[in-house]
């Protein structure tokens, strides 16, 4: 099957009330892991590179395994850009056949973010790409170990008015809000405030995306699932099941990868249950 047109994913995760995980991946073996397992449970998938993550894999590397896969695999994928950082890296994106774009000025304000996030609608949607953008700001916590400062980065929950004049004005295909989580890992569990998720789902008509879902709590993401998220990001729970699966007893490098693939798998099966991702009919 090739990249498939994310507008057509959306409408059934809408129709039928699920999130589809957008799973970030920064080599070959996390990339082959996630779709094996969609292949096993016959589920849609999100592939995600991060433009931040460009010191692992580059934009090109991402395109090329992502399309490889893609073609090779029965089950419906998308290839998307994550929180990419101007204009030009999404053109680029664009050009290497990525299907779906995340243009992210959520640390602008509301109206330069609404124009940076139009020009790059304009320019995705004359070329068939679907285009997803941030408003509210996700902040992060603990990544890989490293703090981020405290205060520096810290969440700002989207406003429900500025969410409906944002897609009115930028025609976005997606919308991802901030109603509580962080990037990155969590010394509790995060207080998600669904009233402002569904607040938001009543005002704007287009597919609500939650960032930062590594570590936020199964009841949570079930209850964003369950009330109008629709793509929940994941990559550091991923890490964090790499790293425990190469802690396991392994006589030589083939037991090490397998230990870890089978880690990352077991960990994504979990979040297909949480977020009641259906099966491609």
């Amino acid at each position: 099957m090739v990249l498939v047109d994310p507008k057509k994913i959306y409408q059934l995760a809408e129709e039928k009330n699920y999130a589809i995980p957008a799973a970030n991946f920064i080599n070959q073996e996390m990339l082959s892991s996630y779709i094996e397992v969609a292949e096993e449970l016959n589920k849609p998938l999100i592939i995600a590179f991060a433009e931040a993550h460009s010191q692992y894999i580059t934009m090109e590397e991402a395109a090329l395994l992502g399309k490889y896969y893609a073609m090779k695999t029965k089950v419906p994928i998308i290839l998307h850009l994550d929180h990419g950082q101007s204009i030009d890296s999404v053109k680029k994106a664009i050009e290497l056949c990525f299907t779906s774009v995340m243009i992210d000025a959520s640390d602008k304000k509301l109206e330069e973010n609404i124009k940076i996030t139009r020009e790059v609608v304009n320019y995705a949607h004359d070329r068939g790409i679907f285009v997803e953008a941030e408003l509210g700001h996700v902040g992060s916590g603990n990544v890989i170990g490293i703090e981020c400062s405290e205060g520096s980065d810290k969440t700002i929950y989207t406003s429900v008015d500025e969410a409906y004049k944002f897609v009115k004005n930028t025609s976005v295909d997606s919308l991802a809000i901030s109603i509580g989580t962080s990037h990155g890992t969590y010394l509790g569990t995060p207080k998600i405030s669904i009233e402002r998720l569904k607040e938001i789902d009543l005002e704007v008509d287009v597919p609500l995306v939650l960032h930062g879902g590594s570590s936020s709590g199964d009841k949570n993401l079930n209850d964003c699932a369950n009330n109008g998220i629709r793509k929940i990001n994941i990559y550091t729970d991923f890490l964090v099941a790499a790293h425990e699966g190469a802690q396991k007893n392994s006589t030589n490098y083939y037991e090490l990868k397998d230990n870890i693939k089978k880690a990352i798998k077991e960990k994504l099966k979990h979040y297909y249950e949480v977020f009641e991702t259906k099966e491609v009919d």
